[in-house]
């Protein structure tokens, strides 16, 4: 085996010919955005027209007036709580499909919903961060609606600046059903042998046969 290779594909092919592969979509663009907490931004009928339309990633903290009294580790800016929401529509040649939100990060304390259903809090403002928005999809024209709460009242939480808000980028990632996960792929490498541990999930209502090709290739790989 050559000392440089490279992962270049490893793909499911399916018994019915449906070859899988995971679509990420930047999910950055007009976004709903207001630097305050008011109760009920999460129910899809809110009213948010009066909010900000920004686009991600996002940092409210580095807008606000610098004040000495704020703490020097996060650049005396201010902290507080902010909510994004956006509204969406999918197609109906979706509606049989894998769908789900992937977050890089959100600085912090996060709490998201779709729809009005709560999907999940995350404290952590560094790591990334996925959830599953297939079981309150609408499809066609109906629309969609994503809300965001982030709780930054912490004012001195780093020993750096870390900014506040959806700072990094969002994907809507649509797959098939069946499925390699995000992270699903696990490599390591001892001398000059190589382990690929590949996790599938099939979230289909029956089992499907499947073959899993792992191609490796080096620089010279034309």
């Amino acid at each position: 085996m050559p000392r440089n290779f490279l992962l270049l594909l490893l793909a499911i092919l399916l018994t019915t010919g449906v070859a899988n592969g995971s679509r990420s979509t930047l999910f950055n663009s007009d976004w709903k955005f207001i630097h305050d907490d008011p109760a009920g931004a999460q129910s899809p009928t809110f009213n948010d027209t009066a909010w900000r339309t920004l686009d991600l990633p996002h940092d409210w903290s580095i807008e606000g007036p610098f004040d000495e009294k704020l703490a020097s580790c996060t650049a005396y800016l201010p902290a507080g709580i902010g909510w994004y929401r956006k509204t969406f529509t999918l197609p109906t040649s979706l509606n049989n499909q894998k769908i789900s939100i992937y977050f890089e990060g959100v600085y912090e304390h996060c709490q998201v919903w779709l729809n009005g259903h709560l999907l999940g809090s995350r404290p952590s403002g560094f790591a990334s961060f996925e959830y599953d928005l297939t079981p309150y999809l609408n499809f066609g024209d109906a629309p969609n609606i994503i809300a965001v709460r982030v709780d930054r009242s912490s004012i001195a939480d780093c020993r750096w600046y870390p900014g506040a808000g959806i700072y990094r980028n969002v994907f809507l990632q649509i797959t098939d059903k069946l499925h390699i996960p995000t992270n699903g792929i696990y490599i390591t490498t001892h001398g000059s042998s190589i382990q690929i541990q590949t996790t599938i999930q099939n979230d289909r209502n029956d089992s499907t046969p499947i073959t899993v090709v792992t191609i490796l290739r080096d620089a010279d790989w034309a």
